[in-house]
Formats: structure tokens, sequence, C-alpha cells
């Protein structure tokens, strides 16, 4: 099977399935290339309201296939943090729905996304020591907002592999789930992030970005969502929605 990325639009949620079985769904060269722009014109599309990543069968992503790295001007540092890079900057709330092995670059991925669901037996791993690679500045303060400053020294010093049970603990992973139980609670969670305020996950996603992502936005953009929220009406209709017990129909979309 040809390393490739597929994906599919289907009721609000668009999935993109990282796909070369061979290598534990290890990302090529064409695949990390390939990621940024297929982002760029899903995030746009109104049918697309949520986005999960995934990867093909037992495997999440592990990593980097090196071996299609090593031909000269190939740089697979820079590759790699423009993929994670188009993650955290999707517009709309990201999900990735991981097993078996998360590791290097599909780590990157993974941290990169808004939330995380693992399924029990994943393993994770931040490995550039193991290279002598220097994580990207902007890569070890996302691990590190995310995880804290000690956990994300313990796995960008050691490049030891951790389970579930300490992802979980140490806030890399969100909920983990047994096995054969993960598909269908990523699923169930993505319908409700559908179903809920594009208005509210837009703004609330812009103002807990990390530190680097929000020097960009400046105060401004405080009275900008206010601004929004009042033009929108999905305030009023989600008042009137909760007080008639009904699911409400929310309007706003990203311009």
């Amino acid at each position: 099977m040809e390393p490739q990325l597929l994906h599919s639009v289907a009721d609000g949620i668009a999935t993109v399935v990282i796909r070369h079985p061979a290598k534990r769904n290890a990302m090529t060269a064409r695949m990390w290339r390939d990621l940024p722009p297929l982002l760029g014109r899903l995030a746009p599309d109104p049918a697309v309201r949520a986005l999960v990543l995934t990867g093909e069968g037992a495997h999440f992503c592990a990593g980097a296939d090196i071996s299609t790295l090593r031909e000269p001007g190939e740089d697979a540092r820079s590759l790699a943090v423009a993929a994670e890079d188009a993650l955290a900057a999707f517009p709309k709330p990201t999900l990735a729905a991981v097993r078996g092995s998360c590791v290097g670059g599909g780590c990157q991925m993974a941290a990169a996304c808004d939330l995380r669901f693992a399924e029990e037996g994943a393993r994770f791993g931040v490995t550039p020591a193991r290279l002598g690679i220097v994580y990207a500045a902007s890569s070890t303060r996302r691990l590190a907002s995310l995880v804290g400053p000690a956990t994300a020294k313990y796995l960008l010093f050691s490049a030891e592999l951790i389970d579930t049970e300490r992802a979980l603990r140490t806030g890399l992973v969100d909920e983990v789930l047994p096995a054969g139980e993960l598909d269908a609670r990523v699923a169930e969670f993505a319908r409700v992030l559908v179903s809920r305020s594009q208005l509210t996950q837009a703004a609330a996603k812009e103002f807990a970005a990390g530190p680097d992502e929000r020097a960009a936005y400046g105060e401004e953009r405080d009275a900008y969502w206010t601004e929004q929220a009042r033009g929108s009406g999905d305030t009023a209709e989600g008042v009137a929605a909760f007080l008639e017990r009904r699911e409400p129909r929310f309007s706003w979309t990203a311009p």
C-alpha cells in the first residue's frame, strides 16, 4: 500500500487517516508535505465542524519514516513542525484518536490537536534525543504547556515511552478507552462537538492557545469575539433551546 493521508467528511466531521501500515504509519516526506494543504482545504469548508486525526489499523503514527528523509534537501524537523503548526492553527476542534504507537512526530501531531483520546495499550514518546535532533522551540513549549515542564523534560531528555496510565495522569491524553471502544467514543464525542456553538469553540480555542500563538492576536481579539457573539444570535438561540428543552440550532460559522 502506498503511504498516504486519507480523508473523508461526513455529518460535520472530517476524518484524516495516516496510512503507512508497513511502518506503523510513520510519516514519509510526502505525507508531511501533504498535511498542511489538506488542512488548508478542510478549514474553510462549511461542511466541516470538527476534525479527527487517527492512524489506520493498530497504530496512530510511529513518527517520521527516516528512510524517506535521507535525500539531500530533506529536513524532517522542518516538515514535522510545519505539519504540527498547521494542526495547531486549524480553526475548528481537533481530536486525535490514538492506538498503538504515538511516537516522535506522531506524538507531536497528537499534542497539536485540541484533545487526545487513546486506547489502552497505546505508547507515547518524544524521541529526538535518540537521533541527536534539537526539538523545535514551538514544539517544546507546546508540549510543556500540555504536560508541564517536568514531564516535558522527562520525555525529551530520556526519549523513553510511557503508557496510557501515565499519559492520562500527566495530561498528555484526555480519555483512555478499553480495547475496542475507542472508535465509538470518538465518534460520539465528535458528534457532541458538531452540535455545539462554533462561535464558543473558535473563541475558546484562540484564548486557550499557548503564549506563542496568543502573542500574535493582541488585546483587540477579545473585543472582536465579543462583537461576534453580539451579532451572531447564538446566545439567544442557546438560551431559548435550554428553556424549551430542545437541541440548539446554532447559526454562526467561521468567517
